[in-house]
């Protein structure tokens, strides 16, 4: 993986096919995105002002998003006044670079990770190996892939993709090369999974110089950064360690202490299920014999100016990374993560990775179509993100940027027959009443499985509907003539 994408993935639609094709992987999804989706659905439930909290997290994200610069100013101001000090970063190669200078001025050649999105962003880990220091990622489902040298494929849960099965035969075949190994009777009961991951990390956090992080959110008018985190390995990378690294997004900043508190009821409902988050860690530069000695802040651009510019596509930036869009798409529930080439997978992914990142790849220009536009995504959002219109915007940015390459012949096709049918109301007509028929000779009582010829490539993830044995327009004219 390099700090832009992941070298090598074809387009999307490519990806996809594969993906579809791994019914293992297809079962863990399944699983797994059913059983968070209830889970948030009742913790969401049981707040009658919802609504109001998603419409307040839009509302502050919108008005530090307008006034960016001021509050990035402020932050600077209130963090160095608290004795940390504040670097910027234009890329995810200058972030990268400073960090590895910054933890080889300390001596030490490994650091313990808190899960960052930002540092998967721009390939921290990858960039550190360059520079001989070892990065150790102590959250659980960050541990697994790091072990199966694997790469992430959810924003919440990186290793949604493994069952537990799985995950035992990797921590018998590698933790021993990262540390302590796992025991020789290991089973695939999660208790004991969790145990085998404590005590292979404990050894870490005691004897880590350095931590690296990242943050939820940074509080300007104190210049507090916040992380949340569920396992509490965030806690011991946060307090133990000599010297503490974050790197953060630009658009993290939240203007107030007043501000934070609906974020902090929106993220832990609308991501774990849970009426508040079980560990919450903040912190204001440094204090003398309490945590780290030295903290530093590393502020990524990363192309977050240039899709702050786009009035339509800058609402990607006011995620808070819950990743309920994930968990209710019906195209990231058949495919995962991987397939989407990108650190941020699913329908979030689709709008922020080819801004962050340019539409100029193959990648990038397939990721807006990584959608059916149900609009699920919309409905779930903590903080509104209007993720279906971002979509065809970015669609009309690639059509527009390729006005010279020109439409498969069967495409093209296909959209004149449809245009030629839905011209004429008795046209719709003959085809409804041709497709009901084909339905029932197709399908029978169970229904179209599988749809035949060049058609078939349709049904390889899904069962095609049955068409209804009498149309609307039949229905209206039987029921009101």
């Amino acid at each position: 993986m390099s700090g832009r994408t992941f070298l090598g993935m074809p387009a999307f639609p490519d990806a996809a096919r594969s993906a579809l094709a791994d019914t293992q992987l297809r079962s863990n999804l399944a699983h797994a995105t059913a059983t968070i989706r209830d889970k948030r659905a009742e913790a969401v439930g049981e707040l009658d002002d919802w609504q109001e909290l998603r419409e307040a997290g839009r509302a502050v994200k919108e008005r530090t998003l307008r006034h960016l610069d001021r509050y990035l100013l402020q932050l600077e101001e209130r963090v160095t006044a608290a004795g940390g000090r504040v670097h910027w970063a234009r890329d995810g190669e200058e972030a990268s670079r400073i960090v590895a200078d910054l933890v080889r001025g300390t001596g030490e050649r490994e650091v313990v990770k808190v899960k960052s999105m930002a540092t998967q962003e721009i390939g921290l880990n990858e960039a550190l190996a360059e520079a001989g220091i070892a990065a150790y990622e102590t959250d659980l489902a960050e541990l697994i892939v790091q072990l199966g040298q694997d790469l992430p494929s959810h924003i919440l849960v990186p290793a949604i993709h493994r069952n537990r099965a799985e995950i035992r035969e990797i921590f018998l075949r590698a933790m021993g090369e990262y540390g302590a190994a796992a025991p020789a009777g290991l089973s695939d009961d999660p208790r004991e999974l969790a145990e085998a991951a404590r005590r292979h990390l404990r050894e870490k956090f005691l004897r880590a110089k350095v931590a690296v992080c990242g943050a939820n959110f940074l509080v300007a008018e104190t210049g507090t950064a916040v992380v949340v985190e569920s396992e509490g390995n965030g806690r011991m990378c946060l307090t133990l360690p000599e010297t503490l690294i974050s790197v953060v997004g630009i658009e993290k900043v939240v203007p107030t202490w007043q501000d934070l508190e609906v974020f902090l009821q929106l993220l832990p409902r609308s991501s774990t299920g849970e009426r508040m988050n079980p560990y919450t860690s903040t912190w204001t530069g440094t204090a003398g014999g309490d945590g780290p000695r030295t903290f530093h802040l590393v502020l990524l651009d990363g192309g977050r100016t240039d899709t702050l510019a786009d009035p339509v596509g800058r609402q990607a930036l006011n995620c808070i990374r819950c990743s309920a869009c994930l968990n209710v798409c019906p195209v990231y529930e058949r495919v995962g993560g991987h397939a989407y080439g990108s650190v941020y997978p699913g329908p979030i992914g689709a709008i922020l990775s080819p801004q962050l990142r340019g539409a100029t790849s193959p990648v990038d220009r397939s990721l807006p179509y990584a959608s059916s536009l149900c609009g699920a995504c919309y409905e779930v959002c903590p903080v509104k993100i209007n993720i279906p219109e971002v979509l065809v915007h970015l669609r009309a940015r690639v059509v527009d940027g390729a006005r010279r390459r020109r439409v498969p012949g069967l495409e093209r096709a296909a959209m004149a027959v449809a245009g030629w049918v839905l011209s004429r109301p008795s046209r719709l007509a003959a085809v409804q009443r041709v497709g009901a028929v084909a339905g029932r000779l197709l399908g029978g009582r169970r229904g179209v499985r599988r749809l035949p010829g060049p058609l078939s490539a349709w049904t390889d993830a899904r069962d095609a509907p049955l068409p209804a044995e009498e149309s609307f327009r039949a229905w209206w004219r039987r029921t009101h003539s």
